[in-house]
C-alpha cells in the first residue's frame, strides 16, 4: 500500500497565480498528484517551473476560447493512459473541462463543472452536463475505483454556504447559480451513485469555504461557499486517510482541497 496526497485547485487564471506564490504553495503542501481548473491558457504561454518540484508529467485540456475555462494535472507519478473530455462531441468537449488519468488500481479524473451563469440561462445545459459527467464516471467505475476533484460549481447542503436563506430555490425564486434546487439534486444523483463526499465524510458539520467572491470584502468576512470537492467511489471508503480545505492560501478565488488516500 501507498499513501497518496492528492489537491485540487480553481486556480481562476493560471498565468496570474504563478505571479503570486503559487509554487511555493504546491511545494509546502507535496501532493503527488496536483489538479488545476480554470487555467485560462494554453501551456504553450505559461512559463513555470513545476517540473523542478518534481512533477515530471503535466497534461493539459484547453478551451478552444482563448482565455476561458481549462483544466490541467501534474503528477510525480506516470499514468497508463491519459483521457481529454467525455467523447460527447462538440456541445460537451470544447471547454477543456475534463481530464482523466488512469493509474493501474484507480482512475483520477479533474473537471471544471460550467457554471449556470447568474441568470441561469446556463442551468439546463448545466443539468444535462451534470447528468453526462456522472454516467461518464460511473462507466469508468466499471473497470476500477474513480477519484473526482474540482470545482463542481454548486453547494451541496445548506452548511457549505455563508447565507443559504437568500440564495436558495423557494416558491417565488428560482435561486441563485450554484444553490438552485437543480444543481444541489445534480449533486445528490452524484452521492446517491455511491461517491463519498471525503470532506463531509470526515467533517460532518463542519462550516468551511473554499470559494469567496471578490467583492464586498468577502473573503475577509468569511462569506464563503464549499463547491470544491474530492469524491471517491464508494469501494475506496476504507481506504482514505484525510480530506482538508487550504482556506489559508491565497492566490485565487478559491482554494485548494485536498485527499490523502491508500492505494494498493
Amino acid at each position: 500500500m501507498i499513501k497518496l496526497k492528492l489537491l485540487s485547485w480553481n486556480v481562476n487564471g493560471i498565468r496570474a497565480v504563478m505571479q503570486k506564490d503559487f509554487l511555493k504553495s504546491i511545494e509546502e503542501i507535496n501532493p503527488d498528484i496536483f489538479c488545476l481548473q480554470e487555467t485560462k491558457a494554453r501551456p504553450e504561454q505559461v512559463e513555470h517551473e513545476i517540473e523542478k518540484l518534481g512533477y515530471k508529467y503535466e497534461f493539459w485540456n484547453s478551451a478552444e476560447k482563448k482565455g476561458y475555462s481549462g483544466t490541467a494535472i501534474f503528477s510525480k507519478i506516470k499514468p497508463i493512459n491519459v483521457i481529454y473530455d467525455m467523447d460527447l462531441g462538440e456541445n460537451f468537449d470544447n471547454e477543456g473541462r475534463v481530464i482523466t488519468l488512469e493509474f493501474d488500481n484507480f482512475f483520477l479524473t479533474t473537471v471544471y463543472t460550467p457554471n449556470s451563469k447568474r441568470d441561469l440561462s446556463r442551468l439546463v445545459y448545466r443539468e444535462d452536463w451534470d447528468n453526462k459527467f456522472l454516467e461518464f464516471v460511473k462507466k469508468l467505475e466499471e473497470e476500477k475505483p474513480v477519484i473526482f476533484c474540482g470545482d463542481l460549481n454548486v453547494a451541496h447542503r445548506e452548511i457549505d454556504l455563508k447565507n443559504p436563506s437568500t440564495n436558495k430555490t423557494t416558491k417565488t425564486k428560482p435561486g441563485n447559480a450554484g444553490f438552485t434546487d437543480t444543481e444541489r439534486e445534480g449533486f445528490d444523483k452524484i452521492v446517491d451513485s455511491g461517491f463519498i463526499d471525503t470532506f463531509r465524510f470526515f467533517h460532518p458539520e463542519t462550516e468551511q469555504y473554499t470559494w469567496w467572491s471578490y467583492m464586498f470584502g468577502a473573503r475577509e468576512k468569511n462569506v464563503g461557499w464549499r463547491i470544491d470537492y474530492f469524491l471517491v467511489s464508494k469501494m475506496l471508503e476504507k481506504k482514505l486517510i484525510s480530506a482538508k480545505i487550504h482556506d489559508k492560501i491565497i492566490g485565487s478565488d478559491h482554494c485548494p482541497v485536498e485527499v490523502e488516500i491508500e492505494i494498493k
